[in-house]
């Protein structure tokens, strides 16, 4: 049994270096992309490409995914980091991600399509209603209701009821909430497993937060195009 733990940690850190070092090594201009989703710069078009959907359930989402960043006037995160997301939960074959702050759903989505391929499970907490019913209806029309629940409600006590073992944190909410999930969560994130937050910038970034997840011995913390990943190690 050790072992095996032992061999998540391992194989969850591998994947976590070699995901990030592919996206801190992007230039600055392909790491954001300006209004509408055009690259800021030439190098997208050279090197970085647009997801090639593998058949039409996945051109289907990807699809839904691009109309949702076109016509939805809400913040969610850039498709850069949705793709990160995906890879992650796919390459560690989650079956419980946790997302704090579903907005319009984006990054559910594409978490979704990896837990599709997992037979995984996503819970999402948001507290505004009608974020909420937009994600709702996202869902619905990506084919991920039965993948994704979202939970409506201050997920500061909504995350209480929670009691399975946790792949995939991801925090995406109120930054000087951080802090409060991750005391609630991080005892249910297991070995091997995940805490990835969003904005954390030096604007924006709780340093309660930071100061958690960088001087705790259990945890191994990297921060890279404002994105943190946290492995827990045992």
């Amino acid at each position: 049994m050790k072992k095996n733990v032992q061999f998540l940690a391992v194989s969850s850190l591998m994947i976590v270096v070699v995901m990030v070092a592919l996206l801190w090594s992007m230039p600055e201009q392909r790491r954001f992309r300006g209004a509408g989703g055009r690259s800021a710069g030439q190098g997208d078009t050279q090197l970085e490409k647009a997801s090639v959907p593998k058949d039409d359930n996945e051109k289907k989402i990807l699809g839904i995914l691009e109309d949702i960043r076109s016509t939805q006037s809400y913040r969610n995160v850039p498709p850069q980091d949705g793709r990160l997301l995906r890879m992650l939960a796919e390459s560690m074959n989650a079956k419980n991600i946790v997302e704090i702050g579903t907005s319009t759903g984006y990054s559910g989505i594409w978490m979704g399509m990896a837990l599709q391929k997992t037979d995984g499970k996503l819970t999402t907490y948001e507290i505004d209603a009608g974020r909420a019913a937009t994600a709702r209806a996202n869902f619905e029309r990506a084919g991920l209701a039965d993948v994704i629940t979202l939970v409506e409600g201050d997920a500061h006590e909504e995350v209480k009821s929670l009691k399975d073992p946790i792949d995939i944190l991801f925090l995406d909410a109120d930054k000087d909430g951080y802090i409060d999930y991750l005391e609630k969560l991080l005892p249910l994130v297991r070995p091997g497993g995940l805490v990835v937050a969003h904005n954390i910038t030096p604007g924006m970034a709780d340093p309660r937060f930071m100061e958690a997840i960088t001087t705790d011995s259990n945890l191994e913390t990297i921060v890279r195009s404002g994105v943190s990943l946290t492995l827990k190690k045992h």
